[in-house]
């Protein structure tokens, strides 16, 4: 039943049987079949279907819940066991917020040290949809703002305190000052993480947002595209201190600390709640705990 359950929970992600059934590795009729045989021993209806997938019926929400905890479980019971012989090994499935992701090396490559059979996935999410991912078992640890009250549904773990820094080209208006404001910041013309995105969210709070539209040259999902266009047009933009050091920004940019006010945000690693985390996520769990002393990331 195992695989069924997992049958389901790749269409509910996918919404489509025949990308399903690719990412799955079989074939359209299999998952097809498959979806059938559970709604046989179940006794109930769990897709909606017409010409295409319309989704998951009511009944279908709540099994697809707990096909997601017994897979879980399942993983968890297989990783224990195995780690029993052979150490840490398999991999795990990290999220991360735009702003955080140049910061996720500072947390896996000490943790690859002490257990080298261990690999990662990273993506990129929002701070939404990170949390979702994070409930719904989909990954196994996030890095977000923990300034959320969704937060208070997982467990979470502060890091860092996310500061932020002016970055233009040499030669612009405010390259050559010590200090930038977010006054002065308001009125250069900026290229900012999309309004979706929390940072952006945050950045309008304090670029005066509630008071007057944030004009942008250009908006995107990504940083790197950002500061692409930053670096080719004589732009600006807003992002975290610790991002741009570890991006490691040369010339023709600079980064300049923003003050007026000094601001910070809370950001921190987010894993589901339950009562037996799988080995990699306890162990990846309990070792960012010296990254969160050291503060190697402010």
């Amino acid at each position: 039943m195992i695989d069924k359950f997992e049958y389901l929970i790749m269409l509910s992600h996918e919404r489509h049987f025949g990308r399903a059934a690719d990412k799955l590795g079989i074939t359209q009729p299999t998952l097809s079949a498959g979806i059938r045989q559970l709604e046989e021993r179940l006794g109930v209806t769990l897709v909606n279907r017409g010409s295409r997938y319309k989704g998951m019926t009511a009944e279908g929400e709540r099994v697809l819940a707990w096909a997601r905890k017994i897979t879980d479980d399942i993983r968890t019971m297989r990783e224990e066991v195995r780690s029993v012989r052979r150490g840490l090994t398999g991999f795990l499935r990290i999220g991360a917020i735009p702003t955080a992701l140049s910061l996720v090396p500072r947390l896996t490559t000490p943790f690859r040290a002490r257990h080298p059979d261990v690999t990662f996935d990273v993506t990129s999410f929002s701070s939404a949809d990170l949390l979702t991912a994070v409930e719904d078992f989909e990954i196994d640890v996030g890095l977000t703002y923990l300034e959320d009250e969704r937060v208070a549904r997982v467990d979470a773990k502060p890091i860092y305190e996310e500061r932020y820094s002016f970055v233009t080209t040499r030669g612009s208006p405010f390259s050559a000052k010590e200090h930038v404001t977010w006054e002065e910041a308001a009125s250069a013309p900026l290229c900012l993480l999309s309004p979706s995105m929390q940072n952006r969210r945050i950045l309008n709070r304090h670029l005066g947002g509630s008071i007057r539209p944030v004009e942008t040259v250009m908006e995107s999902n990504s940083i790197t595209a950002i500061l692409a266009q930053v670096r080719l047009a004589d732009l600006a933009t807003i992002i975290p201190y610790n991002a741009a050091q570890m991006l490691g920004l040369v010339e023709p940019l600079v980064v300049i600390p923003l003050v007026e006010p000094e601001v910070s945000y809370s950001v921190g690693l987010v894993t589901a709640r339950r009562d037996l985390r799988p080995p990699i996520v306890a162990a990846f769990w309990s070792e960012a705990e010296v990254f969160a002393v050291s503060g190697s990331a402010a």
